[in-house]
């Protein structure tokens, strides 16, 4: 199917842009569902509270999901947790200012490739995401959608 919604950090894409939201919180390290444990999705939260209740039974069927803080990465250098060790690596940058993906074509620098990638269209020009209502396009994901808003009237916040 379509995906749409695009991450802005790695590049992954979506069909849903609240799978995208959910999705932005493993890289942001962002957890806001809580019970003592700490969850990044709230899938992950409805599973756990399972655990609490007198028959174990859960209120949902996500197997898939597993409890996001047995593999808990926490960072050295603040309070943040990630469920991947690449979603730490990533994060970590933000410490260091380690940049290790160059432009070819000027001297700016990323810490993420998908923030490379998103810069080398500014030299080519391509803009890949077309509005289906009005035809304008955008060189990111996230930008469409913003504009998107312009024709349905929907506040972005």
């Amino acid at each position: 199917g379509e995906k749409p919604y695009q991450c802005n950090q790695c590049g992954k894409s979506f069909s849903q842009n609240n799978t995208l939201t959910n999705h932005l919180m493993t890289h942001t390290g962002d957890k806001p569902y809580q019970c003592g444990n700490i969850f990044s999705q709230n899938t992950q939260h409805i599973q756990h509270l399972a655990i609490h209740t007198d028959t174990g039974e859960k209120p949902y069927n996500f197997n898939h999901v597993t409890h996001i803080m047995e593999k808990a990465y926490p960072c050295s250098h603040c309070d943040k947790s990630f469920p991947l060790k690449s979603t730490l690596k990533i994060h970590t940058m933000i410490h260091t200012g380690e940049k290790p993906y160059k432009c070819s074509k000027c001297d700016k620098a990323f810490s993420q490739k998908a923030h490379l990638i998103i810069h080398l269209m500014t030299h080519t020009g391509e803009k890949p995401y077309q509005c289906t209502k009005c035809g304008k396009s955008f060189s990111q994901s996230n930008t469409l959608i913003k504009h998107l808003m312009t024709h349905t009237g929907e506040k972005p916040y």
